[in-house]
């Protein structure tokens, strides 16, 4: 009884960690149709963002939900205006500027912090479950993740924000002819897509290797989940986070957490050749 407790605890925080990694993308990639593949190094610099505000003396939770996720939403807002702003519809040219810019990113960091810094201890204790210990923050992980899908849905369903970038990203040339300023929209959106990944990656902070390149563990599964989970933003992403987490974490605790990554892949390749519009093309047609 005491192995199912932490094996579903183990799931839970699987699932919640793909939600979380996966949300930024999903707003970036499933509505602006850019991929970014400096998305891990967004997540990158929310972890160092909470390290380093931690180090200055700031309270470990204005640091993670506060400044992580207003720092890298404004440096995206300045990635969007400098650089992605001239590259709608080039999509092999989004690709190669994004990965140009990771690149970029992890070399800054490097020169700057060197290889590694100093990371920061979990903010909540443990707890056990008959002779194992785990740590609260696994279901506050859990519970933050459920919050950003509930605050998600909810801004992209009954707000005028919501309205008018759901309007921009389906039909632009409409869009302005009603007034509608479709640069802002998509500075707008980019910016937010990058402080979801901020916010993801300073919660991901305390349980996280804090290091130039840990944005590389990220990136892949972010994006099969993305992929996975078709172009419904908020039922794809949920669907393919409780799919491929499950199935990431059962693979771990029966095998090895690296035979675990393999079969996730192997999972992610499976769904993508039977339902190549995802999750949400097969079930959630129309759904937000």
């Amino acid at each position: 009884m005491d192995i199912a407790i932490i094996v579903g605890l183990d799931i839970i925080s699987g699932i919640a960690s793909l939600l979380l990694i996966s949300a930024g993308l999903a707003v970036i990639f499933g509505m602006m149709k850019i991929i970014n593949l400096a998305h891990g190094e967004f997540l990158m610099l929310g972890a160092y963002t909470t390290v380093l505000s931690v180090s200055a003396g700031v309270n470990i939770w204005l640091a993670m939900l506060v400044i992580s996720p207003v720092v890298v939403g404004l440096f995206g807002v300045i990635v969007e205006r400098c650089l992605i702003q001239f590259l709608y519809g080039r999509l092999v040219d989004t690709m190669l500027a994004t990965w140009g810019l990771s690149l970029v990113i992890v070399g800054a960091t490097t020169m700057i912090f060197g290889n590694t810094i100093v990371g920061v201890a979990s903010p909540l204790g443990g707890f056990s479950v008959g002779q194992y210990q785990t740590s609260l923050y696994t279901p506050f992980l859990a519970v933050m993740a459920i919050l950003l899908m509930v605050l998600i849905w909810a801004i992209m369903r009954f707000t005028r924000a919501g309205l008018i970038a759901r309007a921009v990203m389906q039909n632009p040339e409409m869009a302005a002819t009603l007034g509608v300023n479709p640069a802002k929209v998509y500075m707008a959106t980019f910016g937010a897509g990058a402080a979801i990944s901020g916010l993801a990656g300073g919660l991901l902070a305390p349980v996280a290797g804090i290091v130039p390149t840990m944005g590389a563990a990220y990136i892949a599964k972010a994006f099969i989940t993305v992929v996975g989970g078709g172009t419904s933003i908020l039922w794809g992403l949920i669907s393919a986070s409780g799919l491929f987490g499950f199935i990431n974490q059962i693979a771990a605790f029966l095998t090895t957490p690296v035979f675990g990554e393999v079969i996730l892949f192997i999972s992610a390749v499976v769904l993508i050749r039977l339902l190549p519009l995802g999750i949400s093309g097969k079930f959630f047609k129309g759904r937000l």
